[in-house]
């Protein structure tokens, strides 16, 4: 009992090493020894030596209780290893513990984050009894796997069944609001969430301050960050991080020097925030000085992301090879992300010839990545190598890789409207393209040249233009502009990065129908107003 007190303590102040050396040397342990220790060790995510103790635990014959199985279900969810969890839930049926509340709603988690959300909802709903924590697992679950409109339509049946959300309720909706950028929907969940007293939670403060930055509205973000209850890191952190979204580099260092000078200490959450916000302002020198003081001053050990953001810095600054050099010299694996940022740069400083060895080496990490193989024929493009970006194409084709469709989507009247090129299935579709015809020829007369650069294929200018002029988020500018009254803020979302050519023709249009037009791509915000936009023309 005294080596369990022990250990718990240790696992409770995080000392994982001194808890587990403890317990290395008990001379007896029973079922609560194992169940600190594994319990401790999915409490800070080291899900893997969870499970490895587990088996040794089960091989020396010690049975698992209901403790035990929701804490490794946990551990399986956290490294979403699906075979793993199955192991586990046939251990569960063999115990007779499959009606146990905290057991099926661990399996249901555990199902939910591998990915086959189907079987975790199945396993909710045949429990005999629904709870708060029931519906928190399948909202959560929805929003994890991307269904994002399917988690609000969870959270309004929780609701109508009697259930009164609570702060775990509130995080899962409103980080859905957040991907779908549904401010709307958003700020009737803030109401919520201030009525139940929740507004106090700091995850649920964090939620609202990353919510409302990531639907556009960044003075909302700022007031809710400065109306905090208390001086959580992770609150200056997320408001860091909505500043470095929306390009206003200078305002996240501002917000982190004030930060230090209150005394609080940054961790790695804040600095990638901070990097972020200098690598989307050209903010090099900046970043480069942020990324030694973590290290030096603050002995925050660079992950594999910090990484990514000083390449990143770099590649926009056009040091191409001294970033290709810092990727080959890191301590830490690269992945095809940190790779992809730095032929993402190729592109912008058209450096086909490096675009290409960039590339082998994203596709060897990531064969299957179709956004590689369309920046690398976007690079390609530019310099008129059409024989290269038939190359390109082909290898898609004989792998069978497919681009993912640009998909730009707003919200108008509480509903979601989506739009994609060469879809008609929006109710005004033609409506949009006489519109859209119409609105070009207009930017035409401005100044407009379309930018048949942007345009993959080798192809006639008229089939150039007309694809360009049907992108979903020129297709989605139109109908806000058609069903908007004047001067109303029209805000775009878009699952791709924007082209330049349609970057281009949404100065003109905010120009020109005196409307202030936001959006939000894959990598940031482009506030448009007056033929300008908050990033620059830099992104």
């Amino acid at each position: 009992m005294s080596f369990n007190i022990l250990i718990g303590g240790y696992v409770q102040i995080g000392d994982l090493d001194s808890a587990y050396k403890l317990f290395d040397e008990m001379g007896e342990r029973n079922l609560a020894s194992w169940n600190a220790m594994i319990t401790g060790f999915t409490q800070f995510e080291f899900n893997e030596r969870a499970l490895r103790l587990f088996t040794r635990m089960y091989r020396l014959g010690y049975l698992p209780d209901a403790f035990t199985l929701g804490s490794v279900l946990r551990g399986c969810a956290g490294l979403k290893d699906l075979n793993k969890g199955k192991e586990v839930h046939g251990c569960v049926l063999k115990l007779g513990l499959e009606g146990h509340l905290v057991v099926a709603s661990s399996l249901a988690h555990m199902y939910m984050r591998s990915g086959s959300l189907r079987e975790g909802e199945i396993l909710i709903m045949s429990m005999p009894d629904q709870t708060v924590a029931a519906w928190n697992t399948l909202i959560a679950g929805r929003a994890q796997n991307g269904c994002f409109e399917g988690a609000l339509e969870l959270y309004n049946l929780m609701k109508i069944a009697g259930f009164r959300p609570d702060k775990i309720t509130f995080v899962s909706v409103i980080s859905s609001c957040s991907e779908l950028a549904t401010i709307g929907q958003g700020q009737q969940i803030h109401s919520e969430v201030v009525k139940t007293g929740a507004i106090s939670v700091v995850a649920v403060v964090s939620s609202l301050i990353s919510m409302y930055s990531k639907c556009g509205c960044l003075d909302e973000a700022k007031k809710i960050f400065e109306e905090r209850g208390e001086a959580d890191i992770v609150l200056w952190s997320a408001m860091i991080s909505a500043y470095g979204l929306h390009g206003r580099g200078k305002n996240a260092v501002e917000l982190f020097h004030r930060m230090e000078q209150e005394g609080l200490t940054p961790n790695h959450v804040t600095f990638l925030s901070l990097l972020y916000a200098c690598s989307h302002s050209g903010m090099k020198d900046e970043g480069l000085k942020f990324f030694d003081l973590m290290v030096e001053k603050y002995d925050v050990e660079p992950q594999l992301v910090h990484y990514t953001c000083v390449v990143d810095l770099l590649g926009r600054a056009g040091r191409l090879q001294e970033a290709e050099d810092l990727i080959r010299s890191m301590p830490v694996k690269p992945d095809g992300v940190i790779w992809k940022t730095l032929l993402s740069a190729c592109k912008i400083h058209k450096n086909a010839d490096m675009a290409r060895s960039i590339a082998e080496e994203v596709l060897r990490v990531d064969p299957q990545d179709s956004a590689s193989y369309v920046l690398l024929a976007n690079v390609q493009a530019s310099a008129k190598r059409w024989k290269y970006v038939s190359e390109v194409r082909k290898s898609m084709k004989d792998r069978g890789v497919k681009k993912e469709p640009g998909i730009s989507w707003l919200e108008l009247k509480n509903h979601v409207h989506h739009f994609i090129m060469g879809d008609k299935s929006h109710p005004q579709s033609e409506e949009v393209d006489v519109y859209l015809k119409e609105l070009i020829a207009e930017l035409k007369l401005e100044g407009y040249v379309p930018d048949t650069g942007s345009v993959l294929h080798d192809m006639e200018l008229e089939e150039q233009e007309y694809n360009l002029v049907h992108h979903s988020e020129k297709l989605a500018i139109a109908f806000a502009l058609m069903n908007t009254p004047e001067g109303f803020p029209i805000r775009i979302m878009k699952n791709l990065r924007i082209c330049g050519d349609c970057h281009t023709a949404i100065k003109y249009v905010s120009k020109m129908k005196n409307r202030e037009i936001i959006v939000r791509d894959s990598s940031r915000f482009h506030h448009f107003k007056d033929g300008c936009c908050s990033c620059g023309d830099y992104w």
